[in-house]
């Protein structure tokens, strides 16, 4: 149904771009270049609906109708492409995780990267002495 719809859209798109070229302008004859309406005066300052004119709203009010068909479409038939909320990454579990007590003067692992003018280099882990909490005022 889809390549159907896309079909008729798409030949649809053509003939209103070849009907929207084939018409002329409001005033495209010699009277219309001095202000006058010319030919048009028989049917008033509006114009009589030609042939074209009723073609191009047709074919205009297809194309409407098809794109808002695709869109539809579109929309309902994608369950296989997440949307971008779908996209953002579910945190992970929080689990708490409870540092073991390190008596002061103690070591513990850490890692670092190590940068030099911008590139940056392996990681390594390096051992570093804790030092205790300097007492908390009230």
């Amino acid at each position: 149904m889809v390549y159907l719809l896309t079909t008729i859209h798409v030949i649809v798109c053509v003939f209103l771009i070849i009907v929207v070229l084939l018409q002329s302008g409001k005033a495209a004859d010699l009277a219309g270049a001095f202000g006058g309406m010319g030919s048009q005066t028989v049917f008033g300052p509006r114009g009589s609906a030609t042939v074209l004119s009723k073609a191009t709203t047709i074919a205009a009010a297809v194309f409407m109708v098809t794109s808002l068909s695709l869109s539809i479409m579109a929309t309902r038939g994608s369950k296989s492409a997440p949307s971008i909320l779908d996209k953002v990454s579910k945190p992970a579990s929080q689990q708490k995780v409870v540092p073991t007590p390190v008596a002061p003067g103690g070591t513990v692992p850490i890692t670092v990267t190590p940068t030099q003018d911008g590139a940056k280099g392996a990681p390594t882990q390096i051992q570093v002495p804790v030092v205790p909490a300097p007492p908390q005022q009230k």
